[in-house]
């Protein structure tokens, strides 16, 4: 066992590397303020997030301010002079990054979608040739960063597998509509044989798995996935086994 017991204890360590690996960027790219140029001959600058609010400043052209917040098509500003107001998508969408290209912007949907935080989520599919399911919980810690608990059971034709994993997931490019993930976590499994085999015993290990994957966003709350997962169970000292496992199902937030 100790050599198992070594092996899943690596894959406990890659994973909590790869979490302070992710945290420590994202807080990275939290801390960098990003600045637009102004090219249009002004920007107007509201006293809230919406049209009935009156206009008390104007930025010039050639003027850079800094994108604080966003609600709905609105956007709170913060100019060189120290000015703050809100603004409209459109008269942002002219305006240049530092890199002096044009400043794009998420649609509503994908934009609310990241501000959600909580996620319960369901997939059928195949575990080696077996029909699976599973089911998960996550928790989004920024937008590209999230930490998932999955549970799931397989009904094999001479026994029955049910397993849990603990997943951190990686989502480099949030804000396309049609996203790639990647996963790595560690868990349990457990393989009950049917009781018509003679002599057959339940096993119970610990495993780790890695998953590629692809997110789209149906709309404001529901999400289709598609995955495939890697299994590795720690058996014993000289027995490890892998399974693959191909999945699609829906998620929503709350």
């Amino acid at each position: 066992m100790k050599l198992a017991a070594a092996g899943f204890l690596a894959s406990v360590r890659v994973l909590l590397w790869a979490v302070a690996v992710a945290l420590a960027g994202s807080a990275a790219a939290a801390s960098a303020a990003e600045r637009v140029q102004v090219t249009d001959p002004y920007i107007e600058l509201r006293t809230g997030p919406g049209r009935g609010y009156p206009i008390f400043y104007v930025a010039e052209r050639h003027e850079w301010i800094q994108i604080e917040l966003r609600h709905t098509d609105w956007f709170r500003v913060r100019t060189e002079k120290g000015k703050v107001g809100w603004v409209f998508r459109e008269q942002l969408a002219s305006t240049l990054t530092e890199a002096g290209e044009r400043k794009t912007f998420r649609d509503v949907v994908l934009d609310d979608y990241l501000h959600r935080r909580v996620e319960m989520g369901a997939a059928y599919g195949r575990f080696k040739s077996d029909p699976m399911l599973k089911a998960w919980l996550s928790y989004n810690m920024t937008d590209n960063l999230a930490v998932e608990l999955t549970a799931g059971q397989v009904q094999g034709v001479f026994s029955g597998t049910d397993f849990w994993h603990l997943n951190l997931l990686v989502e480099p490019w949030s804000e396309w509509r049609l996203a790639p993930f990647l996963g790595i976590g560690v868990g349990r499994l457990m393989n009950v044989p049917n009781q018509s085999l003679v002599g057959a015993t339940t096993s119970n290990a610990n495993m780790a798995d890695a998953m590629v994957g692809l997110r789209f966003h149906i709309s404001e709350r529901f999400v289709a996935r598609v995955d495939y997962t890697m299994y590795t169970s720690f058996i014993s000292d000289s027995k490890t086994d892998q399974y693959r496992a191909i999945t699609a199902g829906l998620s929503f937030f709350f």
